[in-house]
C-alpha cells in the first residue's frame, strides 16, 4: 500500500498572500491614524536652581532633583493653571519635568494641540517653581530662576501620516510573518499526532468455502 506524502503548507501560494495583505492593512490603518489624529506641539522652558550666599553649592543639584519630581504638584497648587488657562488635570497630563545629573537645571516640556497653549503651560509651570522657591528660600538656602523661556513651536512633534503608514506597514508585516511561521508548525503537529494514532484493522471477510458435490 502506497501513501502520498502531505503537501507542505509553506508551498501554498495562497498562504504567502498573508504577508503582503498584512503589510497593506497595517499601512492603511497607520496612515489613517496619522491623518485623523490631531497634531501635537511641544514647548520647553528651562529653570536653574542657584544656591544662596551661605549655602553649599552642591546642595543646588539635590534641590534641582527634588523640584523636578514635584514640579507639576507645585504648579497645580500655585497659579500655573491660571496663567496657562487650563485645568489642573490637563496640566498634570500634559507637562513633564526632567533634570540633569550633572547640572542643577530643570527642563519643563508641555504638549498641546495648540502651540500657544503649550508655551503657556511650560512657562506657567516654570513661573510657579520660581515663585515657590522664593517663598521657601529662607529654609532651603536655594532659589529657582528662569533660565530660558519656551519658544512657540513651528512643527508638530506627533508622527505625520506617511510616517504612521510606514510604522503600521512594518508592524503588519511583522505580524503577518509571525502568522506564517506559527500556522505551519501547528499543521505539522496535527499531522504527526494523527499519524501516531493506532490503526485498527477492519473485520476480515469470511473465507469462501466450496460447496459439496451432489452424489
Amino acid at each position: 500500500m502506497t501513501t502520498t506524502p502531505p503537501r507542505s503548507s509553506l508551498l501554498t501560494p495562497a498562504r504567502w498572500m498573508v504577508l503582503p495583505a498584512a503589510v497593506l492593512a497595517g499601512a492603511v490603518l497607520g496612515g489613517g491614524y496619522g491623518a485623523l489624529k490631531t497634531p501635537e506641539y511641544a514647548a520647553t522652558s528651562y529653570v536653574i536652581v542657584v544656591p544662596g550666599e551661605k549655602s553649599d553649592p552642591a546642595a543646588a543639584l539635590g534641590f534641582a532633583q527634588a523640584y523636578g519630581r514635584v514640579a507639576t504638584d507645585i504648579a497645580v497648587t500655585g497659579d500655573a493653571q491660571v496663567w496657562a488657562g487650563v485645568s489642573a488635570a490637563t496640566l498634570r497630563q500634559s507637562v513633564q519635568a526632567a533634570t540633569s545629573p550633572d547640572a542643577p537645571m530643570i527642563s519643563i516640556t508641555a504638549r498641546s494641540a495648540k502651540p500657544a497653549t503649550a508655551v503657556s503651560m511650560a512657562d506657567g509651570v516654570a513661573r510657579a517653581l520660581v515663585t515657590n522657591s522664593t517663598h521657601v528660600a529662607a529654609n532651603t538656602g536655594v532659589k529657582v530662576v528662569q533660565f530660558s523661556r519656551a519658544t512657540k513651536p513651528q512643527q508638530p512633534v506627533s508622527p505625520s501620516a506617511p510616517l504612521s503608514a510606514l510604522v503600521g506597514g512594518c508592524a503588519g508585516g511583522l505580524l503577518g510573518g509571525l502568522a506564517l511561521l506559527v500556522r505551519p508548525k501547528r499543521s505539522a503537529r496535527a499531522e504527526a499526532r494523527h499519524s501516531r494514532q493506532p490503526q485498527v484493522p477492519g473485520p476480515a471477510g469470511a473465507a469462501h468455502q466450496p460447496e459439496p458435490e451432489a452424489v
